[in-house]
């Protein structure tokens, strides 16, 4: 399978919001399948949106910690409890910065065949989930930066 080149920031595909997947054919199969390789291409990745490879569709791949899977068109459920943590994007290769997120996900959605999926996620792998989810509405983890460390961080971009 094709490794695909991830967009950067600044690319106006990241900030569009994503459409929902309708059709569950071979076309998102293999849109899947180039994600799934593009994730596995580098060492230290956890998860990547469609958008990031200028798909503007809601799918989203992970793999952390043994556990790896996808979701199209997920809907995510927090927990009220949160925690700080050093966050990346393979759209800003790098760079890292310290982002308060929800300690617990619970991600529903399909798989690529159109059947319900839930994923369950604690720790790190429920901030990879938020983190792609975000990527689906045209939200940059930047985002959720105070506005001093936002602008920080775009002085070194």
């Amino acid at each position: 399978m094709t490794v695909q080149h991830i967009r950067l920031f600044g690319d106006p595909v990241l900030r569009r919001t994503a459409e929902p997947v309708t059709a569950f054919d071979r076309e998102l199969r293999a849109l899947v399948k180039r994600l799934q390789a593009t994730l596995r291409a580098g060492a230290g990745r956890a998860g990547l949106a469609a958008p990031q490879l200028g798909e503007p569709v809601r799918v989203v791949v992970y793999a952390f910690d043994g556990k790896a899977g996808h979701i199209v068109n997920p809907r995510l459920e927090l927990s009220e409890r949160r925690i700080v943590a050093d966050e990346a994007c393979l759209s800003a290769p790098g760079k890292w910065w310290p982002l308060e997120r929800a300690y617990a996900a619970t991600a529903r959605g399909r798989d690529m065949y159109g059947k319900p999926v839930t994923v369950r996620a604690l720790g790190t792998l429920a901030r990879v989930l938020q983190h792609e989810t975000d990527h689906l509405d045209g939200v940059l983890f930047i985002d959720h930066l105070p506005d001093d460390d936002r602008d920080r961080f775009l002085a070194t971009t």
